[in-house]
């Protein structure tokens, strides 16, 4: 008997350190695996700021603490053509701005968000100066160069109505985003719709030869997770992982602000002063606010008004939200209206 309680002793210390390391908060309790094996998660996505969180859980070994091996797949240049590779298959789930999903779901795809991850203020529009162009009203008849498909050309569209406009009163030529710079440079348009850092980057190189507008007009944007809803209900678990891993990145962001701008900043490979600038325009946080939904619904909208689109009505948006995996972790997160 007192040799069978001897050798009993060490496996109740081990589960006693056990535990109270855990109780530390320690992150080899936290991966949420039964068997220790990660779980494989491919992401589509643009290289770019916005990713932060994506960016601050893999250099802080996050996604691998709550059991899955996440692969950030950059090879893509726009939230609107990691969506489609998503879609293809190419992915588990892609980031995107809304104004892809809304062009999903008039497209009859199987397309949902489980959260939005950042929201911002990051397009402009910029014309030559020797173009003839003074104000958005002498766009009429030039030639944009925009992202087709993306929420650049949204954006451009609604501040062209604005401003007494019809799209199609402007020449639209399909620029991808890296592209831009060398097609307003090489006069191939007058102007350019475009997102930072290429707003940035065309700003240093052709200073004033250029002139830069803002075209959200205060209206953030939504950077959101988004996958099949195929995907999202076989990978419930999953979802949780991910989503607990992305809000560590936030507390982490919030608590450790310097060490996660040197996170991005070593990422996109930014200068210090660029980063400073850009960073007070995006709120970091995990959420499924009401007002993604009413954006989707103003950019459906924008799409029936201009013949974007055959459909005649505005979908129900809360048909392709899956907030069940937010609401376990961070049900303070969600704030949608059904």
């Amino acid at each position: 008997m007192k040799e069978k309680i001897l050798k009993r002793v060490p496996v109740i210390i081990l589960a006693f350190l056990a535990v109270v390391s855990c109780g530390f908060g320690l992150s080899a309790c936290s991966s949420g695996s039964d068997s220790g094996k990660l779980e494989t998660l491919t992401v589509a996505m643009v290289p770019t700021e916005l990713n932060a969180l994506f960016y601050v859980a893999e250099a802080q070994k996050l996604f691998a603490a709550n059991g899955l091996q996440a692969t950030l797949k950059e090879d893509y240049d726009s939230g609107a053509s990691a969506a489609a590779g998503m879609l293809n298959g190419e992915a588990d789930i892609a980031l995107a701005a809304e104004f892809p999903i809304v062009r999903q779901v008039f497209n009859k795809k199987d397309i949902t968000s489980f959260g939005t991850i950042a929201k911002y203020e990051n397009t402009y529009i910029i014309w030559r100066t020797d173009s003839g162009i003074k104000t958005i009203q002498d766009l009429k008849g030039k030639k944009v160069g925009v992202t087709l498909k993306t929420i650049s050309e949204f954006y451009l569209g609604r501040t062209l109505d604005l401003n007494g406009i019809n799209i199609q009163q402007v020449t639209l030529i399909d620029t991808r985003a890296p592209d831009s710079e060398k097609a307003i440079a090489g006069r191939k348009v007058d102007a350019v719709a475009i997102w930072e850092p290429w707003v940035a980057q065309i700003n240093q190189r052709m200073g004033k030869e250029v002139i830069t507008m803002p075209l959200q007009s205060g209206q953030y944007a939504y950077w959101n997770l988004v996958s099949t809803s195929g995907w999202i209900n076989n990978h419930p678990n999953m979802i949780k992982r991910l989503i607990k891993s992305l809000i560590q990145a936030e507390s982490y962001l919030a608590s450790h602000q310097s060490e996660a701008k040197a996170i991005v900043r070593k990422r996109m490979n930014f200068d210090d002063a660029y980063l400073e600038i850009i960073w007070q325009h995006y709120q970091f946080s995990l959420s499924l606010d009401q007002s993604f939904i009413l954006a989707m619904e103003d950019e459906a909208r924008w799409m029936i008004k201009n013949n974007l689109t055959t459909e005649k009505d505005v979908p129900n948006f809360l048909d392709h939200i899956y907030a069940d995996g937010l609401r376990a972790v961070k049900p303070e997160a969600v704030n949608i209206i059904r």
